[in-house]
C-alpha cells in the first residue's frame, strides 16, 4: 500500500468511526489533523491515529494501547488478531459504557 493509499484508506476510517461515536449518545468524538479523540461521559478518551511510517492504526485506551495492521482485508490487532471495529466497540463498552457501532 502506498502512502496516499494509506492515508485516503485511513482518513475514510477516522471518518465512519467519528460518525459513529457521534451517534453513541455517550461519546463526544473530535477528529483533527489526523487524530480522533473519543471522549467518554467519565473524562477518560480513546485515541484513535494513523502511524504512517509503519502503516499502522494505533489506539490508546484506559485498558492499553493497541497498534492495528491491515491484513487480509481488515484492520487487525498486531497482538491478537482481533479487527478494528470489534476493539473499538469492547473498549467504548468498558470506558463509555455503550458498544460503538461501526456498521
Amino acid at each position: 500500500m502506498t502512502e496516499s493509499e494509506f492515508h485516503r484508506e485511513v482518513d475514510a476510517l477516522l471518518g465512519r468511526i467519528e460518525r459513529a461515536a457521534e451517534a453513541t449518545a455517550g461519546i463526544d468524538a473530535d477528529l483533527e489533523a489526523g487524530i480522533l479523540t473519543l471522549e467518554c461521559p467519565d473524562g477518560s478518551r480513546i485515541i484513535v491515529n494513523r502511524q504512517t511510517p509503519n502503516r499502522e492504526i494505533w489506539v490508546a485506551a484506559r485498558s492499553g494501547g493497541f497498534h492495528f495492521a491491515r491484513r487480509d482485508g481488515e484492520w487487525r490487532d498486531t497482538r491478537s488478531g482481533e479487527s478494528l471495529p470489534d476493539a473499538l466497540s469492547r473498549l467504548a463498552l468498558a470506558q463509555a459504557g455503550e458498544a460503538l457501532e461501526l456498521g
